[in-house]
């Protein structure tokens, strides 16, 4: 009897062999990921833009600043502040007077209490203005003897005010 191989597969051409052999390379080529997935992937994408949100204040900001100063820029004037409106002596005067700060240290005073080193010098100054003023003006103390005999003080005048 013949005896067939029935078990043996028929034997493959040189052709057959080669083709087969590349599609098993083609098939090792692109097991992994696509390139460039690492940039592309959505999932990524949606995690980068919740960290742009949560910003670290530490960072400051990305604005250039030249580093070689131009001499054809336009340079910033700072104004001048405002100046103190100059009053006149009679004006100056009538404020000085009028001061509630001066009134109550001139009733401390009048009561022979004690003040502090800060208010006597404030004191001191205004009534100096106040009697700098009063020559600059031309007032006498003549002109205020009316209710003294003629003791009358420069902190009279002013509580008489």
């Amino acid at each position: 009897m013949l005896k067939t191989k029935s078990k043996q597969k028929p034997k493959k051409s040189r052709q057959e062999i080669n083709e087969e052999s590349r599609e098993l390379k083609r098939k090792r080529k692109h097991k992994g990921l696509p390139s460039g997935s690492r940039f592309n992937n959505t999932d990524n994408n949606k995690n980068n833009n919740t960290q742009k949100a949560v910003k670290d204040p530490r960072i400051g900001s990305k604005t250039p600043i030249a580093l070689v100063v131009d001499t054809n820029t336009t340079k910033v004037v700072k104004q001048p502040k405002p100046k103190k409106a100059v009053l006149s002596p009679q004006q100056e005067l009538e404020q000085l007077e009028n001061d509630p700060k001066l009134d109550m240290l001139l009733d401390l005073v009048e009561q022979n209490a004690k003040l502090t080193k800060e208010q006597q010098t404030y004191l001191d100054s205004r009534l100096t203005r106040i009697d700098e003023l009063m020559q600059e003006l031309g007032y006498t103390d003549d002109d205020f003897e009316d209710l003294d005999d003629g003791k009358e003080d420069i902190v009279s005048l002013l509580k008489r005010n």
